[in-house]
Parts: structure tokens; sequence; C-alpha cells
């Protein structure tokens, strides 16, 4: 039987260096650690009903832990797992609501996939506010129709958007907290991994000119 707590110790005989390595990296973990960035919100606009992910995972989220995900590959904004009750539902600290089927979200190796191609079984990467990453393994992905809303927001010249649910249990993260995104307003500040370049196939390609908007 696996338990939580097992043996106090691995002995592993070995005199290939690169074999000791993997080990290593095996049982600790490779952390993608990332820059996150801030961005101010310009515009927030409620627009017509879609089909939303949820990514519930076989892990408990802590507070400020959530997804990057967004409309476009080069802007994903950190949407934190639903770990904050509220008078109409209790907290469900294992999911995210993620946005819509066609959002991009990051995942391992710096690649993007578009969240409707996620299924129970797989491997996502949750991030904190100062960019530390761990893996965890989807439990299950929900896709509902529910009300959507429109988040614009500007790094200089630059405009960002994403889309997620207009629901109060859906929080985009912040340097200091987190705000839902039915009280989120212009002049607000929230954190997004921002890169240029564009990608194919979920690998980024740096020199690539794209346009999404």
């Amino acid at each position: 039987m696996t338990l939580e707590l097992g043996a106090d110790g691995i002995a592993l005989a070995s005199h290939d260096t690169s074999e000791i390595l993997k080990t290593r990296d095996l049982i600790f973990g490779e952390s993608e650690d990332i820059s996150l960035s801030t961005a101010r919100v310009t515009s927030v606009k409620p627009i017509g009903t879609g089909a939303r992910v949820c990514v519930d995972t076989t892990e408990i989220l802590q507070a400020g832990e959530g997804l990057l995900t967004g409309s476009s590959s080069q802007a994903l904004f950190l949407v934190e797992g639903e770990v904050h009750s509220n008078p109409h539902v209790n907290s469900r600290p294992f999911r995210v609501n993620a946005g819509p089927v066609s959002s991009y979200v990051l995942t391992a190796n710096g690649k993007t996939r578009y969240l409707s191609e996620l299924s129970a079984g797989e491997t996502v990467l949750l991030f904190d506010r100062s960019g530390r990453s761990r893996s965890v393994d989807v439990a299950r992905v929900k896709i509902e129709r529910r009300p959507m809303i429109l988040v614009e927001a500007n790094i200089g010249d630059r405009r960002l958007t994403t889309i997620v649910q207009n629901a109060e249990t859906v929080r985009l993260v912040t340097r200091d907290g987190s705000k839902p995104v039915s009280e989120i307003k212009p002049g607000d500040e929230v954190l997004v991994r921002f890169e240029e370049g564009g990608r194919h196939f979920g690998t980024r390609v740096a020199d690539e000119m794209i346009i999404e908007k």
C-alpha cells in the first residue's frame, strides 16, 4: 500500500551522473517559474453566453494560485482557483474556472494549449503571484454554457484581452490579493504573463509576427 509518507530515504546504486540527475529531477520535480507583469484594466464588458471550462484538479489550491489563461498566447491572465467562500457558494479549492473553450492555457515546457483540449489524467501548471509553478493532475474538465465577460487591459501601448465567466467566484490575481471579475473596474491592476512573438502548435516562435485581437 502506498501512503503519503514513505521511506526515510532512497539509495541509488549508480555511477552514471545523468541517471543520478534524472532521479533527482523525478523526486523533486522541475519548477518552471516565470516572470509576471502588471497590466492596467481599461474596460470590463459583459458579453453573451459561451462554453466555459472549469478545470478540476487533484490538489488543493492556495490563495493567489491559479492557471494562466487568455485570448492571446502573448498575454495570459492569472485566474485564481476557487479558494474563497462567498454568501452564495462554498469554496472549491480544487477548481479553476478558467475561461471559454477557445482560451489558451500555459502548460509544461512553456507550451500553450486550448482549454478545450484538456481532459482527465493530463497535467497542468499552477502559478502563484510570484511566478512560482507546480504541476498538478486534472481530475475532470467541466464545460457548460454560462454568461461571459470581456476584460481588456494595457501594458504600455499593448492591448490585452481575456474572457471569463461573469461570476463572483471568478477572480483575477493582483500583486497583493485578487478581485472578482464582477467587481473589476478600469484602473485596477492585474497580473499577466506577457511575451512577444507567436506560437505554432503551442510552441513559442520568438520572431514570429502574429496578430490576435
